[in-house]
């Protein structure tokens, strides 16, 4: 660890580019939305501020801690913030960079070599969007304090004593005259500071939450980085690793660090997450088709030396990840990302570094690691061979006609209105429901598509059989994006992808199939918000002509009290024992009906459920349906 107080990072260093009137006025701008996604955001800028001291030596433990006032307190052991006044601005330091936009150590001013920030604006940007904050710095044997309420100071800077203590404290209070919500997520945090903690080696965060009766607290510290990233990743398909060993491979050139950890496993599907200075790129970027490329190339090059391949085989991209999970973290000066959520890294020099180290010691360890180099290969090439079985039962099927974009499900009853962002497809499971929602829809937006029983589980399934299925094939017409590498969002037929299922076991388990389907191979629906549930009713209270409909039970309890005695209660079984008028109205109708969206809030958690509840192994279904039966309160059976 470094000098704490270390002189390199000092006032003279903190950039100011321009003011900070904007934030407020579109927050949007600044953090994406101002959903609960944007309200999570705060937490994330203040910690990677206290992350880009890690990066740099300084620091090497974070507390993160949810208070039961609704605020958020972020502390690092770092070396604080320059204590004196800013040469150019002439007004304290700490000041002004929670007050001026655009104003930090990551501007070339030498503060910080390697930064995740590309403008700098966290601190200044949270604080705007507080009604209050509160920062303590501790520096140069003292302690400081300031604090502000709408982004403006409210209490002036001043030095409140001796401390042997160095490092930063903020407090904020988000305002909820922005936000959507101010309730934040535990565990949306948590995931957020896992993540951090794997990708930056022997760093410890701690996650307190003192909103609970009793006060929790969690410690995330993996000396093992992005190796222990991919192990965890993949613990519940140990039964299913092609190799014992995660693979990690590192190179630097100049200021720049890449590393990488894979380990391949016996599923069809793939999980990369990329990274820069510890931003999630979750478009990716040039570190990964640098990476994408290498690997291709490498196994490649490899089945042609031992002539493993049979009649010219080449294998694609897709043929090499399939069953791959890898970590791919680079670090460097100047991230150059292309927009303020860092969603996708730039920088061209950064493709070069990860492609030449991974060509060099990725075929390094494959000949020292013949069986481990086979075993991978095997996989891949099998993988090829069931992509050219699909391509021919594509072509097939479209020969048939059935794969054409003028050629829609027979089943699919359509809506007359052509724009896609006013349009919903209600996918409804069986025949009878589906009948009684034509019957009701409004045909001028809404498309029905009736489903028979349940869905292939594509879990456990190639592409080929994918468009072999019967009842996949329908989706894919009626949707009109295609699949998997064909797949082409522009496409989309319908703006509201709508799952219309029984509240009951045989639902949600055709409700499952969908969404596996649509994770691991329209991926893009679920992110761009366009997957939803419908939510029909458990209960219809009656009263003479008072009627209620309740979606749980504490709804119902809550209905039964105001109706009053001799009330009757109807329990729903199923979507087919509404009729036309109940459905619309409970279910269909845009003015009352209660939708879920999808989300993708974590991949590999998501990824993680979807192979434990629908994949080949038995025993890790086992034991997550032991783990969280004790959850389960009104089962039908």
């Amino acid at each position: 660890m470094n000098d704490p107080n270390n002189q390199s990072y000092e006032d003279s260093q903190i950039q100011v580019l321009e003011g900070l009137e904007a934030v407020r006025k579109r927050p949007g701008m600044y953090i994406g939305t101002t959903s609960a996604q944007g309200l999570h955001h705060l937490v994330y800028e203040i910690v990677d501020n206290s992350i880009d001291e890690a990066l740099g030596g300084y620091c090497s433990k974070i507390i993160v801690k949810i208070n039961k006032d609704g605020s958020v307190t972020v502390e690092d052991d770092g070396r604080g913030v320059p204590s004196g006044r800013h040469p150019t601005m002439d007004r304290p330091t700490l000041e002004v960079i929670f007050t001026v936009l655009h104003a930090g150590g990551k501007f070339g001013g030498g503060g910080y070599q390697i930064a995740g920030g590309l403008h700098g604006v966290g601190a200044s940007v949270v604080n705007a969007l507080s009604k209050r904050m509160e920062v303590k710095n501790f520096r140069d044997g003292n302690e400081y304090y300031i604090a502000f309420e709408y982004g403006k100071v409210f209490e002036e800077f001043r030095v409140v004593g001796p401390t042997e203590k160095h490092g930063l404290i903020v407090r904020f209070y988000p305002d909820e005259n922005v936000f959507e919500t101010v309730e934040f997520d535990k565990e949306v945090i948590r995931l957020r500071l896992r993540e951090q903690a794997f990708l930056n080696a022997g760093v410890c965060i701690n996650l307190i939450d003192e909103r609970e009766e009793s006060k929790t607290e969690e410690v995330f510290v993996y000396e093992g980085g992005i190796k222990s990233f991919v192990e965890y990743i993949n613990r519940k398909k140990a039964a299913g690793l092609l190799h014992d060993e995660v693979i990690y491979v590192s190179g630097s050139r100049g200021t720049s660090f890449a590393e990488v950890a894979m380990q391949y496993n016996d599923t069809y599907n793939e999980t990369i997450l990329s990274f820069a200075n510890n931003m999630h790129t979750v478009d990716g970027g040039t570190h990964e088709t640098g990476f994408k490329s290498a690997i291709t190339k490498v196994l490649n090059d490899y089945g042609k030396k031992y002539a493993i391949f049979k009649n010219d085989e080449k294998l694609a991209g897709e043929d090499v990840r399939e069953g791959l999970t890898a970590i791919l973290s680079v670090k460097l000066e100047d991230a150059q990302f292309e927009s303020q959520t860092k969603a996708k890294l730039g920088n061209s020099e950064i493709r070069t570094l990860v492609e030449s180290m991974l060509n060099e010691k990725l075929e390094i360890y494959f000949e020292e690691n013949p069986a481990v180099a086979r075993n991978i290969l095997d996989k891949a090439i099998s993988a090829s061979r069931a992509r050219e079985a699909a391509k021919r039962a594509r072509e097939l099927t479209r020969r048939k006609g059935l794969l054409e974009s003028s050629t829609l499900p027979s089943k699919l009853a359509d809506c007359n209105e052509r724009r896609m962002e006013y349009t919903e497809l209600y996918m409804v499971e069986g025949d009878s429901a589906g009948g009684t929602a034509k019957d009701c829809r409004d045909s001028q937006f809404q498309a029905i598509l009736p489903l028979r029983g349940k869905i292939l589980n594509v879990e456990k399934s190639r592409i080929d059989r994918i468009y072999a299925s019967v009842q996949i094939t329908p989706i894919i017409l009626a949707i009109g994006t295609g699949v998997g590498a064909e797949f082409d969002i522009s496409k989309l037929r319908y703006g509201k992808i709508i799952i219309m299922a029984d509240a009951d076991v045989d639902g949600e388990h055709i409700k499952t199939l969908l969404l596996t389907f649509f994770f691991r191979h329209m991926r893009p629906l679920i992110e761009a918000g366009h997957i939803y549930a419908a939510l029909p009713p458990l209960y219809r209270i009656s009263k003479g002509k008072q009627e209620r409909y309740a979606f749980s039970d504490e709804e119902k309890e809550r209905y039964v009290f105001e109706l009053g005695g001799n009330v009757n209660v109807e329990r729903y079984k199923g979507l087919g024992e509404m009729d036309k008028e109940q459905l619309w109205e409970t279910t269909m109708d845009p003015e009352k009906r209660v939708l879920k969206r999808i989300t993708i809030n974590d991949a590999f958690e998501a990824d993680s459920a979807f192979t434990v509840l629908m994949g080949d192994k038995v025993e890790p279904r086992r034991q997550f349906i032991e783990e969280n039966a004790k959850y389960v309160t009104d089962l039908d059976i």
